[in-house]
């Protein structure tokens, strides 16, 4: 039976923040895809990709059971809309933007080449009164290349995607940056593959880096149809509220107090078995964790749930985020480590899922 130990990794920072710099909004996933297999697809024996954009790796099992963990690979954006006579973009979010906190932002438009523009809207010394009252909208904004109408009309079209242009930064004992939602996940599910690259598992793993879950869980469905897992887990982020103004029973879950084991969110209801089993490998192993009760979102735990014949053991494993769909996100170093180890330890103890008692 493996220690805690032999699952612990120092964080990669390097290859955190490549992860979360790589372009791919919903649909438009290829450059991820591309870098998963180059930083990983060695430690799997074998993978694919399906006409969703699901990019599937398999680490065969004693047991031919297949035990699924998707992580989403895409980020929310922007496609635009309509490039107007002055050249400036309109656009449609591709996933869930808060408003009002994307006045003046850096972007970056996937035209004919990568262009960094900035994200506009009236000035206040404009507005009227009833104006700057309001709460603004994606309508609101116009992306400006700082190019003659001409050169932007030869390099973007109606169609073309827009991505946030953040790095990832160290923020005290925190990352600060874009994408950590859901690139954080896609980073524990890789780390995990090369933790696990020697390690007996008693089920297959299919390790489903999955599309398009910004905009309705729509790849991970795909996925599953295919799968058919009998055991399966979500690694994603969740709401951290453990800010100045909130109430406790608002936090939903707090930095820097562990992995967090779902029991609910709006779209799916954990197996009583799957919580209980990470709880109990959570304790035994010394590793900090909280529950997560999210009123509010979903993740792919429901589309492996449902999308299952007969239904999935389905759960999740979460990683607490501040400032979550904003234009940057928040996230704990030790968190991290801890849905890391517990990740790698469910898959190696995976067998004592289905008889164990909630």
């Amino acid at each position: 039976m493996p220690n805690a130990s032999d699952f612990s990794a120092d964080l990669n920072i390097s290859l955190l923040a490549d992860t979360c710099r790589v372009p791919g909004p919903p649909g438009h996933e290829q450059r991820v895809r591309k870098f998963i297999l180059e930083q990983v697809g060695q430690y799997a024996d074998s993978y694919y990709e399906d006409h969703f954009g699901n990019l599937v790796l398999v680490k065969k099992g004693a047991s031919e059971t297949p035990f699924m963990v998707a992580a989403h690979m895409d980020e929310i954006g922007f496609m635009v809309t309509h490039v107007d006579e002055n050249g400036f973009l309109k656009l449609t979010p591709l996933g869930g933007f808060d408003p009002k906190t994307l006045t003046s932002q850096r972007v970056i438009v996937h035209g004919k080449k990568d262009l960094p523009g900035v994200l506009g809207s009236k000035p206040i010394h404009l507005m009227d009164p009833e104006e700057r009252n309001k709460a603004p909208k994606i309508q609101d904004f116009f992306v400006d290349l700082g190019m003659p109408a001409e050169e932007v009309q030869q390099l973007v079209q109606a169609g073309d995607v827009v991505t946030r242009d953040r790095e990832l930064l160290a923020m005290g004992h925190c990352f600060n940056g874009k994408s950590l939602d859901n690139r954080v996940s896609v980073y524990i599910l890789m780390e995990a593959l090369r933790l696990l690259k020697d390690q007996a598992l008693p089920y297959t793993l299919y390790a489903v880096f999955s599309a398009q879950e910004e905009v309705g869980l729509r790849g991970v469905q795909a996925a599953t149809l295919k799968i058919q897992p009998k055991i399966a887990l979500a690694i994603d982020t969740t709401i951290a509220f453990d800010v100045a103004g909130a109430r406790k029973e608002e936090y939903i879950t707090s930095l820097g107090k562990g992995a967090a084991i779902k029991l609910m969110d709006s779209s799916a209801i954990a197996h009583p078995k799957v919580v209980a089993f990470l709880k109990e490998m959570a304790q035994a192993y010394e590793i900090p964790w909280q529950t997560e009760i999210l009123t509010g979102g979903g993740t792919d735990t429901a589309g492996m749930q449902k999308f299952t014949a007969g239904g999935a053991l389905a759960g999740a494993i979460s990683i607490p985020t501040r400032h979550i769909h904003q234009t940057i996100e928040t996230v704990h170093k030790e968190d991290i480590q801890a849905a890391l180890r517990l990740l790698c330890l469910a898959l190696v103890h995976a067998n004592q899922i289905q008889t164990h008692q909630p």
